[in-house]
């Protein structure tokens, strides 16, 4: 009798056959941050002058002189026109006139309300006659109070023949010439405008839902702000900072937004009137906190996680809480400082899957420490 044996144990693999188990995933990673990270609202502004006068004529006169040129920087009091003013002052000197005649009738009066009181005390004169003499004197000095005053009216009247820079600032497009016609009138063409131009502010607004941190920001202190450069800006053109002067009392209903005025300082006139760009308020800063990229961050309903490579080279699923947004970057909490996140090939993974880290665009592949080769 022949007996047969037949051996048990596992089959030896196919040759060209794979390894059990993942198989490393190809994956790009990135370094965590640890960074100071400014929280910011950006918003469309116009650039308006803090001050701006338009000049017009306080009499009906001809211009004798323009002493101002188009464009022209002027100091507050500065003379920039004259106007005819021989009508004026011949007012002037008729009012002196009249001043100098009704002082002799009042010297008149004077005497001869004196000279009645002599005669009354004498008792030679009734006493009516005592109080004519003494009406008479009060007109006459109520009437040199008159022609002073009428002085007074005539020289504001002549000092309208002159008009001076009522602040200072860059002046702009004159609009008369010697011998135009010029009248008192609140409609008519302003002769020039008169802007600020140093320092300027920017009108900007902001949507209601940032109010309450735009108004916290404002309570802590000094809120910085700063206009970034227009479109068509050549490049490094830097921006201007300036800081946050007001903030409207109303939120306006229509637009769900808030107007907020800044102020900047604007020696190199970098800024323009009715120039209309875009500004940066900054509202906080975050100190020392994570940051990743928005890329990296998982969303699964209301939670967020990300992969980041485990010591043994593995992908390992880490829950976040997403403390701000910053454009592409993301302010997290629950990551070590050390962490590695993965960008690239996330999809791919199950905690647990081996990592080969991608190099820089074109360079070869290569495992993560501990991962499987």
């Amino acid at each position: 009798m022949t007996l047969t044996f037949w051996a048990c144990g596992p089959l030896a693999p196919a040759p060209g056959s794979a390894a059990s188990g993942p198989q490393a995933q190809n994956v790009s990673v990135m370094q965590v941050k640890q960074a100071d990270v400014p929280i910011t609202v950006e918003a469309s502004g116009t650039v308006t002058a803090l001050q701006s006068v338009d000049l017009r004529a306080q009499t009906n006169s001809i211009v004798s002189q323009v002493l101002v040129k188009d464009g022209q920087n002027v100091k507050k009091g500065e003379l920039l026109f004259r106007f005819d003013d021989r009508g004026d002052r011949a007012s002037v000197e008729r009012a002196r006139a009249q001043l100098a005649r009704d002082r002799a009738s009042l010297n008149d009066l004077e005497r001869q309300f004196n000279r009645a009181k002599e005669l009354r005390a004498q008792n030679f004169i009734a006493p009516s006659a005592l109080d004519t003499a003494q009406s008479n004197f009060e007109a006459g000095q109520a009437l040199v109070r008159s022609d002073e005053a009428a002085i007074q009216s005539a020289q504001v009247t002549a000092g309208y023949n002159e008009l001076r820079a009522p602040i200072s600032g860059r002046a702009g497009i004159v609009s008369v010439y010697p011998g135009s016609l010029v009248q008192a009138n609140s409609s008519a063409a302003p002769l020039v405008n008169i802007a600020q131009l140093d320092p300027i502010g920017i009108t900007f607004t902001v949507p209601e839902t940032q109010l309450a941190s735009l108004l916290a920001a404002t309570r802590a202190g000094e809120l910085d702000v700063e206009a970034l450069p227009p479109p068509g800006s050549a490049k490094g053109v830097a921006s201007v900072k300036g800081r946050v002067t007001a903030v409207d009392n109303l939120v306006d209903a229509s637009t769900g937004t808030i107007k907020v005025k800044a102020e900047f300082d604007n020696k190199t006139q970098a800024l323009w009137p009715g120039q209309y760009l875009r500004v940066r308020v900054t509202l906080r800063t975050l100190k020392g906190v994570t940051v990743v990229p928005q890329a990296a961050i998982i969303l699964r309903g209301n939670e967020r996680s990300v992969y980041v490579v485990a010591p043994d080279g593995t992908a390992k699923l880490v829950p976040v809480q997403l403390r701000q947004a910053v454009g592409e970057q993301a302010v997290v909490e629950g990551l070590d400082a050390t962490a590695q996140v993965v960008m690239d090939g996330k999809q791919n993974l199950r905690p647990g899957t081996p990592l080969r880290i991608q190099g820089a665009a074109g360079a070869a592949s290569r495992p993560a420490s501990g991962a499987s080769k």
